[in-house]
This record gives C-alpha cells, structure tokens and sequence, in this order.
C-alpha cells in the first residue's frame, strides 16, 4: 500500500516542479524581452524599428553601430573613457575610505561612536536633489566643474553610507578572536586592519566594488549636473544626445550604443555574480 500511494505523490510533486519552472521561464522572458527588442532594434534599419515588432530581424544591419560610434561630436569611445575613469575613482575611493570607515564602527571603541554611526546612517535617507545644490555651489567656487573631480573625490571621503554599513556587518560577523590575536602579535590597529580582516573581506569588498560600478556607470544625474562640455561627457549624458526634443532622433544609433554600454555592465555581473552572492549573503543584519 505504502509503495502505490507514494507513486502519485512523487507524481504531483513532478508536476508542480515542471509548472513552477514553466512560470518562472515565462516571467524571466517577459523581464528580459524589452532587452532583446533593443538588441533586435539596433540591427535593424532605421525605418523599420517600430513598423517591424519581432525580434529576428529579416536582414541584419550593422550600420547603426558605425553610425551611432561616429554621430556625436567625439567618437563614442571616448565617452566610454571617460565613463571609465570616473568608475575606476569611485572604485578605488569607495574601496578604500568605506572600508576604513567600516573597521572604525565595528572594531574600535572611540566616544560618540553610536551617535557618529546614527548620524551615518541618517544620512540615507538624504535624497541627492537636497545635496546637489550646496555641493554644486562648492565645487563651483573651487573650479571643478565640468570636471571629473565633483564626482571622484567625494568617493575618497566615505561619502556612501549604504557601502559603510555594509562592511560593518560583515566585519561585525567576524570573531574577535582574530583582533585579539593580532594584538598578542603586536599588531596595532592599521596592520590588523589590512593584514587580518582585509583579506577576509572579499565578498563585502566584491559588493561593493559591483555596485559601486553599476550606480555610477549608469548615474545620469549627478553627471548631467557637473559635465557640460562634449568632451568630458559620459556614457549616459552621451546617450541623451541620440534623443531630440523635435521630433529628429536617431533611434537606431540609440540602441546600438546602448547594446555597447551594457556589455560592461553586463560582464561585470556575470564575473562577480557569485561574489556579490556570497557578500549579499553574509552582511545580512544580525
């Protein structure tokens, strides 16, 4: 008797198994099919992007990606470059400052340690619209706009809450028996620091590192605000100039370019993914 009804049982649970996968397929296609009408769009010619709605084109055309690199006043490389380098800063600052920050909060005692770590924490729920103002105003009088400084530097001074209680997480998840070894050794607080819990802080500093490139590869705003000349644009500003208000936009060279900015976006993830993963994981709250 028992081997006759387990036979129906492991026969629905096959069942809702093979359902629940057909749902979640059809939900991810639905997700990702604006994706794949802009991949398919940008090999299209450009009167038939919006009178042909399917995503294999009749006959693929790749002059969009050679239109789109060339029909700004730079070729579009050098938005990439630029873009680049303002990643690459942000990296580096939020990398290092945050991180420091970070240890400070979880490992040392210092006083007002509570309030500081609040008043850190308050600063979350700034919008950047209240900031952007006085922060333009500074860097104005400084003579910094329309440079890359208004958008590197500040990453230098653990501006971004959201990455500082991050690795505070992670670095309160880590046992104190590995500080009080290190002190045994000898060990102060900057050599504890980069020597002990550095290197056990991959997954938080993976994190970090992905969004960290992902906000501020795709940042449009703060970008808008600061860069004006052509030849400090990046990539999302750069963008913008494909759409024209009157009605004259290039849409296939829009595309195109778009396809070309996601690619790194899209390598970084498929890198880092079980990095980010594993950092997600273990920075839950505790």
């Amino acid at each position: 008797m028992k081997r006759r009804s387990s036979a129906p049982s492991a026969h629905r649970i096959t069942l809702s198994k093979v359902v629940r996968h057909i749902i979640l397929i059809a939900v991810g296609v639905l997700l990702i099919y604006p994706l794949l009408w802009m991949v398919a769009s940008s090999l299209k010619p450009e009167e038939l992007i919006f009178r042909d709605p399917s995503l294999l084109p009749e006959t693929i055309d790749f002059s969009n990606y050679t239109d789109g690199w060339n029909a700004l006043s730079s070729p579009f490389g050098l938005y990439l470059l630029n873009s680049g380098a303002i990643v690459l800063g942000s990296l580096l600052g939020n990398l290092i400052t945050c991180s420091m920050a970070a240890y400070a909060f979880a490992k040392l005692e210092f006083r007002g340690k509570k309030i500081f770590f609040a008043l850190m924490l308050m600063t979350l729920m700034l919008p950047i619209h209240v900031l952007i103002v006085p922060q333009y105003v500074l860097f104005s009088n400084l003579g910094w706009v329309n440079t890359f400084l208004p958008l590197i530097v500040p990453k230098f001074l653990a501006t971004d809450a959201f990455f500082i209680f991050l690795m505070v997480q992670f670095f309160r998840g880590l046992p104190k028996e590995l500080d009080e070894a290190a002190r045994i050794d000898g060990a102060g607080y900057w050599r504890t620091y980069f020597q002990v819990l550095l290197p056990l802080s991959v997954p938080a500093l993976a994190t970090t590192a992905i969004f960290t490139f992902i906000w501020t590869w795709n940042d449009f705003y703060s970008q808008l605000i600061y860069l004006t000349r052509p030849d400090v644009l990046t990539v999302p500003v750069a963008l913008r100039n494909f759409v024209d208000s009157t009605g004259g936009s290039s849409w296939g060279s829009l595309f195109a370019m778009s396809v070309v900015t996601l690619i790194p976006v899209f390598l970084v993830f498929l890198v880092g993914q079980r990095y980010l993963i594993k950092g997600i994981a273990t920075t839950g709250l505790k």
